[in-house]
């Protein structure tokens, strides 16, 4: 059983930056893909995901540029960095793991294949 625990979220004005954490439990972090997906009205897909090593990063065409997905595997925590936000990034920000112990170093965008998630966290961008 994995408890992820996100944190970071809230109101910026547009342009501005905000940085999401999420810290998970267990001691087998680095076998699990990541990810960081975002819920608005209209709108759910993963923003960014993240390889168990580091490695292999993906960012859907709306944030690139823009964000930065990373993790510190030694402090089992996954991070979403992200600058020049826009208003259409407002949304409800979920931390995900996905178990890749014998799935290579890849990343995965599909929502059914995570086998956690978080509460979720806020983000607003005023305009």
């Amino acid at each position: 059983q994995v408890q992820l625990v996100e944190s970071g979220g809230g109101l910026v004005q547009a342009g501005g930056s905000l940085r999401l954490s999420c810290a998970a439990s267990g001691r087998t972090f680095d076998n699990y893909a990541m990810g960081w997906y975002r819920q608005a009205e209209g709108k759910a897909e993963f923003a960014a995901a993240i390889s168990k090593s580091g490695n292999k990063t993906y960012y859907t065409d709306s944030v690139k540029g823009r964000f930065t997905i990373s993790r510190d595997n030694a402090k089992s925590t996954v991070y979403l960095q992200m600058d020049s936000l826009k208003p259409e990034d407002t949304a409800v920000y979920y931390c995900a793991a996905k178990w890749a112990l014998s799935s290579g170093d890849e990343y995965f965008t599909g929502r059914l294949l995570y086998d956690y998630w978080g509460q979720g966290t806020q983000v607003t961008v005023s305009s």
